[in-house]
């Protein structure tokens, strides 16, 4: 299973403007294709995940994900801010990837468990690629973390 496989152009925001962790995670939410009494009972339960422990996993990037019967199929979302966001994250710093998972609880369960495993591992080599944080066009970014991922799987990671 590929991350290329649930991201488009349209599920990608380059500019981030909030500051703090609830207005991002409510900017990503905003990029589902789900009417808005959903997207704001999504944005609650990814922060109640927050709350039992931040996503934030270190170097910049952070994976906020939840399950949910709101939603019929798994999504992905990615946002970036150049600036980086308070977020709480593992290890103190900023983060400036935003990779966020919304995902039915059936019927493929493990799906939700590939696919954040597969950007676990992605994000590990994002890292060694900073210039991902200038990249301004979203066609580019993808093509940027297809390759990225491309080499992993090349490399049997």
């Amino acid at each position: 299973m590929k991350l290329g496989e649930f991201l488009t152009e349209k599920n990608i925001k380059l500019n981030l403007a909030s500051k703090k962790k609830a207005g991002v995670i409510g900017e990503l939410v905003e990029l589902l294709s789900v009417g808005e009494r959903i997207k704001s009972m999504l944005k609650d339960n990814l922060l109640k995940r927050e709350k039992m422990g931040s996503t934030g996993v270190g170097k910049g990037i952070a994976i906020p994900h939840c399950r949910s019967v709101l939603v019929d199929k798994l999504t992905v979302i990615i946002g970036r801010s150049k600036r980086g966001i308070d977020y709480d994250a593992q290890d103190g710093k900023p983060v400036h990837l935003l990779f966020l998972i919304v995902a039915p609880p059936q019927p493929q369960p493990l799906e939700y468990l590939v696919i954040l495993g597969e950007i676990a591992k992605l994000s590990k080599e994002i890292v060694k690629h900073p210039d991902i944080l200038k990249i301004d066009e979203k066609e580019r970014f993808l093509n940027v973390l297809f390759d990225i991922e491309r080499k992993l799987e090349k490399r049997g990671k």
